[in-house]
């Protein structure tokens, strides 16, 4: 009995039953169609796009032998931006390096008078013991050669006072930018 339900089953898979509908070429059904429209349209565009921007412009000081330090901004307002850039020169770091290649040639007393040009350097050599060199003489005869010209000795610089002629442009132009800045805030 399980033969035959198994070999019934085998056949009735075997079986398909396809329905045959071929269509011949006049047999196609066309369909024409006109239509007409008559459209009234308003369209509004809103452009998104990202704000102006002043970009800080970059000084690329990074090498070690200069001794300058790079100073930059930049503003912006809807309108209008500005950005700028300088360069200031360390004056510290110019006599370091001075005193150091002139040490490094085998100029020592040179090297020591360069920064001796220091108030705070002249009065350390002075308590050592070490007076700083005056006109090509050291020791007892340099401090002998101080002490007859005290009008030579270095000073300590006032702030105000040692603004050179870069500090000043620079401080023309930011004040310039700043004046600018408030124009377009009225």
């Amino acid at each position: 009995m399980k033969k035959i339900i198994l070999s019934l089953l085998l056949a009735s898979s075997l079986v398909y039953a396809q329905d045959d509908t071929t269509v011949a070429p006049g047999d196609v059904i066309t369909t024409d169609s006109t239509t007409k429209s008559d459209i009234t349209s308003e369209t509004t565009t809103t452009l998104k796009s990202p704000p102006p921007s002043a970009i800080t412009p970059t000084m690329n000081i990074s090498n070690s032998d200069l001794c300058t330090v790079g100073v930059a901004g930049a503003v912006q307002t809807q309108i209008l931006g500005i950005s700028m850039g300088t360069t200031q020169r360390d004056m510290n770091c110019e006599k370091l390096k001075n005193a150091k290649t002139l040490y490094d040639m085998g100029m020592k007393v040179a090297a020591v008078s360069v920064m001796c040009q220091d108030k705070r350097v002249f009065d350390a050599m002075l308590m050592a013991g070490t007076p700083c060199p005056y006109d090509g003489l050291i020791g007892e005869e340099a401090k002998a050669g101080w002490e007859t010209h005290s009008d030579d000795k270095p000073l300590e610089e006032e702030e105000a006072e040692s603004m050179d002629e870069t500090t000043k442009k620079t401080l023309w132009g930011a004040g310039g930018v700043a004046s600018l800045f408030l124009l377009l805030l009225l």
